[in-house]
């Protein structure tokens, strides 16, 4: 019977030059799998081309795993890891699993009693939280808010006051080209003491991070970071 192979979870560059931020030992086990579950193969594949990876592309197995993809097909994805083959699971950028449809099969990997392993990487999440100056004590990571403005505001105030309540800060994110519009209504929105992070570009030469009460943006303004990733954090004590 063939030993099992493990799932390893290997974080990604926050942005195309990111790259120097990932560990050595990273790169020393993603050079050793030719498994790949990924949100996409392009991107995979080029991630795989940046750091030097010493095997023909071509002989990678690729599975994509997206908002597009059918769960009937997970157990064909960890097939490989029940013969003895070790998966890697990468996300687009950062860490698999976090604000990625990777957890399911993280979840499946464990009741098949496959080995998870997560390796140190970029987590744009935990790099915003770090650097906003915000309670890393309590936090609450709420994805996407609503992209419709009169709902996004009345969202953006139900997250001050759970911020308020709760002594907790609370981080968002926005597809990178509603980012403006985001910004715009937090400002309208929030309450002119409550604390409000922008960080953008987290990890690459034009990274971005700036915590201002809300009173001070509005006399401050804030830079246009139109299509530039981003993490919102919102706290107020």
């Amino acid at each position: 019977m063939a030993k099992t192979g493990k799932l390893y979870l290997i974080p990604t560059p926050l942005g195309e030059e990111g790259l120097q931020v990932l560990p050595q030992y990273l790169i020393d086990i993603l050079h050793q799998i030719k498994v790949l579950i990924a949100e996409r193969a392009k991107t995979a594949r080029h991630f795989l081309k940046a750091t030097g990876y010493p095997h023909p592309l071509q002989e990678i197995t690729y599975f994509e795993l997206n908002k597009r993809t059918d769960k009937a097909e997970f157990e064909s994805f960890l097939a490989p890891a029940l013969q003895g083959h070790d998966i890697g699971l990468v996300s687009e950028a950062g860490c698999p699993g976090i604000a990625d449809p990777g957890a399911d099969i993280v979840g499946l990997a464990h009741r098949k009693g496959i080995e998870v392993v997560p390796i140190v990487g970029p987590s744009s999440l935990l790099l915003a939280l770090m650097a906003s100056g915000m309670n890393g004590q309590s936090f609450c990571f709420q994805g996407y808010l609503s992209p419709k403005k009169p709902i996004l505001a009345k969202e953006l105030q139900r997250l001050e006051q759970l911020a308020k309540k709760q002594d907790q800060t609370q981080l968002f994110i926005e597809t990178p080209y509603r980012n403006m519009g985001l910004i715009e209504t937090a400002i309208q929105a929030l309450h002119p003491s409550t604390r409000f992070c922008i960080a953008a570009d987290l990890t690459l030469p034009t990274q971005y991070i700036r915590t201002r009460q809300i009173r001070d943006w509005k006399v401050e303004g804030y830079p246009d970071l139109h299509k530039r990733p981003a993490i919102f954090l919102i706290y107020h004590k």
